[in-house]
């Protein structure tokens, strides 16, 4: 395999073949060219080299025109200079503007193989670091959304999708599945995402006052209007608007909401002057909108005004993969917020905690959490720091026997079973990672030293029952 892919631009036949040989004799690849327009019309129609070797002063095209050229194409690309001695100036001026090294004539061989190695080194770098934010992105989502099965693939993908168009978008989900989250991820990569992301839960603002909220009101138009109020479209302008739980709008506001939709205008309460306004819309409900079209109390053609892109966010029972995930980032944050210093959890934790339906969803796993890493004392979390009513009678719930480092259990069965399911779950996770220990105590949801401890333990039970 080659170590690169050199191009090089060299005028002089002689330079050009010495350049060429020195760079091949150590594992790369290159093309060389004389004409420095030919070599650039190679390098924009094939797939871009990892660095590009250019005498400065050339006819036809100078190095500082393909420097221009070659970072406008592609900026991750070196670009190394060669120069004359007297040229040493102009050499510096162009690593100001772009440059990646320069070397003098007449080039030391040894030296060129260096710098070479050293740029398409630093380069290559760049391109893992960069895919390596592309792979958490994709493992671990937008902002504070966290999952790596494929129901949220599949809704990152939709977002990257939605995000950088001006169509309105209607997210749909249950309560607790992050649906502003969501929102607040389709802002941040659209083009808005220097302007205002607002949000507002219409079932939140009683039913007198959300079209005051909505759409803002001039001073006296009602009792208690003192001053004029600025309504959440006027304050959104040039950014996003998302409004939570869009079925709890009475048909009137539907009807007004409807219009600023279609005409870009809103008009305050006692008001009559139309105000533009350039607002993205994003909604979310919880509720069957096409059922409650059917029962006359949404309105039909607004529904299809919002859902030009539908998004569905799927419940935490339909990814329960990535529990250990959301765990794990949860026991995080609330390390920081509380001062504690959580590892993770203990596998028969987690196998609880993946055997949940989770009403809540997300929001209940959160405040679980939260109250789990309050509560432990130890770099792990055990059964005993679950709520009473989240452990079912055949689970562990009190600390650990004195000496044993395992849980007794309420329920007459025994240790030795609770062990072996332990045991099968480190085992599988350490197959499931190749045999290594720090993914597998990842994928666990505890810390390394934990389960090297846990692993010396079940070595030496399974030597005791070997020899008994």
């Amino acid at each position: 395999m080659a170590q690169g892919s050199i191009l090089i631009l060299e005028d002089e036949a002689e330079n050009l073949r010495s350049l060429t040989k020195a760079l091949e004799k150590v594992g790369y690849e290159v093309k060389g060219f004389q004409d420095p327009r030919e070599g650039m019309a190679h390098f924009e129609t094939h797939d871009a080299a990892d660095l590009v070797l250019t005498d400065l002063r050339m006819p036809g095209m100078d190095g500082m025109e393909v420097l221009r050229r070659v970072k406008e194409r592609e900026p991750s690309v070196a670009v190394l200079l060669i120069t004359a001695f007297g040229s040493v100036e102009s050499a510096v001026q162009a690593m100001k503007v772009g440059a990646d090294d320069y070397l003098a004539k007449p080039v030391d061989l040894y030296e060129l193989r260096r710098r070479v190695q050293a740029l398409v080194e630093k380069r290559r770098l760049r391109n893992e670091v960069d895919e390596l934010k592309a792979r958490l992105d994709e493992r671990f989502g937008f902002e504070q959304i966290v999952g790596n099965s494929r129901p949220m693939r599949d809704l990152f993908q939709q977002i990257r999708m939605a995000a950088p168009t001006r169509v309105t978008v209607l997210i749909q989900g249950e309560s607790g599945t992050g649906k502003e989250l969501i929102a607040n991820a389709i802002h941040q990569h659209s083009d808005r995402k220097r302007a205002r992301f607002l949000p507002l839960n219409c079932a939140a603002i009683p039913a007198n006052l959300i079209e005051s909220e909505l759409f803002g009101h001039e001073r006296g138009s009602f009792t208690g209007a003192e001053r004029a109020h600025q309504g959440k479209f006027e304050q959104a302008t040039g950014g996003t608007l998302f409004l939570d739980e869009i079925g709890e709008l009475s048909l009137d506001l539907q009807a007004k909401l409807l219009r600023v939709l279609e005409e870009r205008v809103v008009t305050r309460v006692g008001g009559t002057q139309p105000i533009p306004v350039d607002v993205r819309i994003i909604t979310a409900t919880h509720r069957d909108l096409p059922q409650m079209v059917a029962e006359q109390k949404f309105r039909e053609d607004l529904m299809y005004r919002l859902k030009v892109v539908e998004i569905r966010i799927p419940p935490l029972r339909e990814r329960l993969e990535d529990i250990p995930l959301l765990v794990q980032a949860f026991i995080a944050q609330f390390n920081r917020e509380h001062g504690k210093q959580v590892k993770g959890v203990s596998p028969d934790v987690l196998h609880l905690l993946t055997s949940h339906s989770w009403p809540g969803n997300v929001r209940e796993l959160r405040n679980l959490v939260e109250r789990m890493v309050i509560f432990c004392a130890e770099e792990e979390v055990r059964v005993a720091h679950l709520p009473y009513d989240f452990r079912p009678s055949h689970v562990p719930v009190t600390t650990p026997a004195s000496g044993s480092g395992h849980l007794a259990l309420v329920s007459g069965d025994s240790i030795q079973a609770l062990d072996e399911m332990e045991k099968q779950a480190i085992f599988r996770a350490l197959q499931e990672t190749g045999g290594n220990k720090t993914q597998a105590a990842r994928v666990l949801g505890i810390g390394v030293r934990t389960l090297h401890r846990k692993l010396n333990e079940y070595r030496i039970h399974d030597q005791e029952r070997s020899t008994t």
